[in-house]
């Protein structure tokens, strides 16, 4: 029978929901157990928040002073003295998981699967490849399964369950080589989480500048959404990197993706496949995006976006 490990991400207060889409990729495999191990300082509400999701059998509290403020280097080798009781390790394919598995995997000198779409057997997984336009099939050696799970591809489970948490403490040695110096972050301004977010507002090359981008912001806040933009976006300096959805960018699955003057790229259209409902504007009507759109509006967006947000209520209800 299959043991879990799923690896939480979280800020430190809050549990992020790409460990809940993970859990339910765990499940899928059928396990005899599903651990869910909080690296952090001290108890905390992450913690208690993994505690609940239904099918986790344990929440594993790792307290290390070192993981206040964790890094890849410093994670990696708790990750790797865990593993050794469990058939499979999985992380979400977001920044942390793509970080934090790779070492980890390289410390258990195993290979690293990425981007588990499906689960067919215990060591048999679907991937995409080639921007998403194509699946493939893989098997893994016998041996400790390490791999992300692009969450995309999975609901959340509910939040009834009961799951204890245990305390843990790792004899393991902390690398020096790495240190935290500070969390550097630009899509802020209180939004949601891109990547767990119901809703995307997003941004293209349509723009023009990026003082036009402010469209989006204003529009994003009256639906308490979160912001995205193409690669086209980000290479023109409107909004830093870190909002970027596509291939190079982030994978998300919002129930809802508004986009504004995107042209509908190959390489951004692999990054949205799994939204819900796809809103489209952009003043040509042969752009690629009104292919995938659910609801598409040929016009002007600097027209749309300000008549969007005036007729939206100023409490994002």
């Amino acid at each position: 029978m299959s043991k879990v490990l799923v690896i939480a991400e979280h800020d430190g207060e809050t549990l992020n929901l790409s460990t809940s889409r993970t859990v339910a990729c765990a499940l899928a495999l059928g396990p005899e157990a599903v651990d869910v191990a909080v690296f952090a300082e001290a108890e905390n509400k992450p913690a208690e928040a993994a505690a609940r999701l239904n099918g986790v059998t344990r929440v594993l509290l790792v307290e290390h002073a070192a993981n206040r403020n964790p890094v890849a280097a410093v994670l990696a080798p708790q990750v790797s003295a865990l593993a050794k009781d469990y058939t499979h390790v999985l992380a979400p394919a977001t920044t942390f998981g793509k970080d934090v598995l790779p070492r980890a995997a390289a410390l258990l000198g195993v290979p690293q699967v990425s981007d588990i779409m499906r689960v067919l057997g215990r060591n048999v997984f679907e991937r995409p490849i080639y921007a998403g336009n194509a699946l493939e099939t893989i098997e893994t050696p016998p041996g400790i399964v390490v791999a992300t799970v692009r969450t995309a591809s999975f609901k959340a489970v509910a939040e009834t369950g009961s799951a204890p948490v245990e305390k843990i403490s790792l004899d393991f040695d902390c690398p020096t080589h790495t240190r935290f110096l500070r969390v550097e972050g630009s899509s802020g301004g209180g939004r949601p989480d891109l990547q767990s977010a119901r809703v995307v507002v997003s941004g293209g090359r349509g723009l023009a500048s990026k003082e036009n981008f402010d469209l989006i912001y204003a529009l994003a806040d009256r639906l308490g959404a979160a912001v995205s933009a193409s690669r086209a976006a980000v290479d023109a300096g409107f909004v830093p990197n870190d909002l970027q959805v596509g291939q190079t960018g982030k994978i998300i699955a919002p129930e809802l993706y508004l986009a504004f003057g995107i042209s509908g790229a190959i390489q951004h259209l692999a990054g949205i496949k799994d939204a819900g409902t796809i809103v489209a504007v952009n003043k040509d009507p042969d752009a690629p995006i009104f292919e995938v759109a659910d609801i598409g509006l040929v016009g002007d967006l600097f027209e749309v976006l300000p008549a969007l947000a005036d007729a939206l209520p100023k409490d994002k209800s």
